[in-house]
């Protein structure tokens, strides 16, 4: 078996993942799968996906917030993150969780989650058998490691995946993780940042997002940097950059119409916020990454 990736860089003691070699356009592909260990209270979000994430904790604990609804979860339970979904989750100060995770996509990706009860409302699979999941993960990571024959790895790891999903489904019979609502400010700053996470290629107004929300911009600025340390306008630049670097990455988009994609009117502008951000010109980092693929 290849060497798998790994990261063992600030935010983990310990990263691995595989990515899908040749994902294909069908009812059920996997785009990656991994392993990892996070550092006491890291966390990722608010921020929304394109694709469905499950992630299975082996041990430790976190919370997983989705919804306006705050889950604790522990070895066995599952989260699953649902494509245009705000969530946001985070280890455990002290006992920060150890957890596999698999994302996927596909015409039937949401169907065949909710067979088993799993949906936006009840994104929680509590109580799972580790044994049998780690293995199923195992074998799924295994199998996107044939990088040779990426038409095989496609196929071996959607099979895997419904494999997987069926396990969960027999494990969703157990009572889900007890949810606590969040305050109401916080339901409102969720929603500024979902609606900034999927309307960042167009102009967003803070002023008049605030006034939509039924607060002042002074006050839902402070409100806002305080739950995601950011204030509004930094964290719209920092989607939009991250769209870029994305697109830059995965695309040979000229770097104009990446910029207006990215919700950048000015290329101009866009370079020197991207220089500024990732240390070097939106060619220099597109080239970059094309060498590092190589």
């Amino acid at each position: 078996m290849p060497e798998q990736q790994e990261d063992t860089r600030h935010e983990h003691d310990y990263m691995m993942f595989q990515l899908n070699p040749l994902p294909g356009e069908s009812e059920l592909a996997v785009l990656f799968s991994g392993e990892g260990r996070p550092h006491p209270l890291h966390k990722i979000g608010p921020a929304v996906h394109e694709y469905v994430l499950v992630h299975t904790v082996l041990s430790g604990s976190g919370t997983y917030t989705a919804r306006g609804r705050t889950y604790t979860c522990r070895a066995g339970d599952s989260f699953i993150i649902f494509p245009g979904e705000l969530f946001s989750y985070q280890a455990d100060a002290l006992d920060p969780w150890h957890y596999v995770w698999v994302s996927f996509i596909g015409s039937s990706a949401q169907a065949l989650l909710a067979t088993v009860g799993i949906t936006p409302e009840k994104p929680i699979v509590a109580g799972g058998r580790l044994t049998d999941i780690r293995t199923l993960y195992s074998s799924l990571m295994d199998s996107l490691s044939k990088t040779d024959e990426p038409r095989i790895a496609d196929l071996e790891s959607s099979g895997w995946l419904r494999l997987l999903l069926s396990c969960l489904g027999q494990a969703n019979r157990a009572e889900p993780a007890i949810a606590v609502d969040t305050t109401a400010i916080d339901r409102q700053i969720e929603q500024a940042i979902r609606f900034m996470s999927l309307h960042y290629a167009q102009p967003v107004s803070i002023e008049q997002l605030s006034r939509t929300l039924g607060y002042h911009r002074t006050h839902l600025s402070r409100m806002f940097k305080r739950m995601t340390g950011l204030s509004p306008k930094q964290y719209l630049m920092q989607i939009r950059l991250e769209r870029a670097q994305k697109l830059l990455t995965d695309t040979t988009m000229p770097i104009d119409q990446v910029a207006v994609s990215a919700g950048f009117n000015d290329a101009l502008y866009f370079s020197k916020k991207f220089r500024s951000w990732a240390g070097a010109s939106p060619s220099a980092y597109r080239q970059a990454s094309v060498l590092r693929d190589e």
